[in-house]
């Protein structure tokens, strides 16, 4: 159906594309994996017509097909879901399935709310689920606004005669183990209508859905494999060049923690999301919270962060009692946040990596009153060296960066700033295997430092396997804690059970 041949794409300093080639079969599901840089981003945004290639070609069915835009790819039958989600929140979800095509139902300067709200539901039947089309997209669950996004790109039906291909950039990114069956439960009974291309860290799941897998590494294909003929210790062998390491979270580097309390909790508490919380962690300690979503944790560590002031109990930073209301409160107090969505909270886009690094602590970049650039790109140009962030130069804008590299911003920031206390949220979500490696070195190295740390995590298995000890939330309370010692860990049947 789709192929690409000798396409090549560069920016100033870096060739993002060299000679790809992969093809997209009728019906099939074709994985597409690679560390962050690696290019897969760039290729997909090719294939969906929202960046032109420099050389090279792509085909349709046979023919040539030059995208000069988004639009030119949906008049063929190409359509995206994008990992970021394009959709508009404050818009009602038919608004949002139907944003671009409302002139199908408009009549004398008009809109047809009510045919476009029957055109809706039916986009959503074809994937078989029962969302409310006239409800604000914001008040839908991440999920549900992830099968808005699939109903939106499957109108595309209506306007071309051939099946559709569809570009999944990380759709799971962010989703329960139950969501991302639900979505692969629609995928493939998709598949006899649309053709799919499945980007993902996650290996696992690439295996699970699609038919065949292509590998990219430094803007090129390296390997390509049927689904059925790889395991995925194979495939990250071939996407980081080396086996995925029996020491993965570094637990040889656990370290006892030292006798200092940087933050203790005694009965905290925010009205509807937790209560009862009694906390404890110390210096050199990680601490995992564990808990599904509506357990309380995520709350938890915002009122920690100062993002959400606690209405009970009493909260001390390092032996002094606090009760943040404001984030700058709390980085005042050596607490530093890394944000589940680091692209939203976690960065300004447009500034540079040296602005972004600094942003924390100015005052250690400035004399006389004013900024010395020459000393903050000088800083940032030693975090790229020491973090290893691949970028060519402190003036690169982060938007530019793939998402471990800029995690590693992040963490760099907070470091240069001088925090104490460092809440990780999600810190590798969306991350290749080989990026959150460095992650967790990183993780260890602040431990060692005497950095106490506050986890939330995607997976069971990160929180067990970089905490020293490890709590669980259920319905706003801790109901479970364990130690997490290297080499007894607790098993994750045991907290499933006080997770549910």
């Amino acid at each position: 159906m789709l192929q690409a041949s000798a396409v090549t794409k560069s920016f100033p300093g870096v060739k993002a594309l060299k000679d790809i080639n992969i093809e997209v079969r009728p019906n099939e599901v074709v994985g597409l994996i690679g560390e962050n840089g690696a290019g897969k981003s760039t290729l997909m945004r090719v294939l969906a017509g929202t960046l032109r290639h420099d050389s090279g070609s792509l085909t349709l069915d046979g023919e040539e097909l030059k995208l000069r835009n988004a639009r030119d790819a949906a008049r063929h039958g190409i359509g995206m879901v994008f990992q970021e989600q394009s959709l508009l929140l404050n818009m009602s979800v038919a608004e949002n399935i139907y944003l671009g095509q409302e002139d199908r139902f408009i009549r004398f300067g008009i809109v047809n709310w009510k045919a476009m709200n029957a055109a809706a539901r039916r986009q959503l039947a074809k994937i078989g689920v029962d969302i409310d089309v006239t409800a604000r997209t914001s008040e839908l669950s991440f999920a549900a606004r992830q099968m808005v996004e699939l109903a939106k790109a499957l109108t595309l039906e209506e306007s071309v005669d051939r099946p559709l291909v569809i570009l999944l950039d990380e759709p799971t990114s962010v989703l329960t183990a139950a969501d991302i069956e639900v979505l692969f439960e629609r995928v493939r009974a998709l598949k006899s209508r649309a053709s799919f291309v499945f980007v993902s860290h996650r290996l696992d799941e690439v295996l699970a859905i699609s038919d065949r897998v292509y590998t990219m590494k430094d803007g090129e294909v390296v390997a390509e494999h049927r689904a059925s003929e790889v395991s995925a210790p194979e495939l990250h062998k071939v996407m980081v060049g080396r086996g995925l390491q029996a020491e993965y979270y570094r637990e040889t580097r656990q370290g006892e923690p030292r006798s200092e309390v940087m933050v203790e909790a005694k009965g905290l508490g925010l009205a509807g999301a937790y209560h009862s919380i009694d906390l404890t962690i110390h210096a050199g300690e990680i601490v995992g919270i564990a808990g599904v979503v509506g357990s309380g944790r995520e709350e938890l560590v915002r009122t920690i962060g100062g993002y959400m002031p606690q209405t009970e109990g009493t909260l001390e930073i390092a032996g002094e009692p606090v009760r943040f209301s404001s984030p700058e409160q709390a980085v005042k107090k050596s607490i530093g946040s890394v944000p589940r969505e680091r692209r939203i909270e976690g960065l300004v886009m447009f500034l540079s990596i040296a602005e972004n690094i600094t942003l924390a602590d100015l005052k250690s970049v400035m004399r006389h009153g004013a900024i010395n650039y020459r000393m903050e790109r000088e800083l940032a140009s030693d975090w790229i060296k020491r973090l290893r962030i691949k970028a060519t130069g402190p003036d690169v804008a982060c938007r530019k960066l793939s998402g471990g590299n800029q995690q590693k911003v992040v963490l760099a920031r907070w470091m240069t700033a001088g925090s104490r206390i460092l809440i990780l949220d999600h810190p590798t979500r969306g991350l290749d295997v080989g990026a959150k490696e460095e992650v967790y070195d990183l993780i260890r190295d602040l431990s060692e430092q005497g950095v106490a740390i506050l986890l939330i995590s995607d997976t069971l298995e990160e929180t067990i396997g970089l905490s020293h000890r490890v709590l669980v939330m259920r319905d706003g309370e801790i109901t479970a804690r364990y130690e997490a010692k290297p080499g007894a860990k607790p098993d994750q049947v045991d907290l499933v059970k006080a997770m549910v």
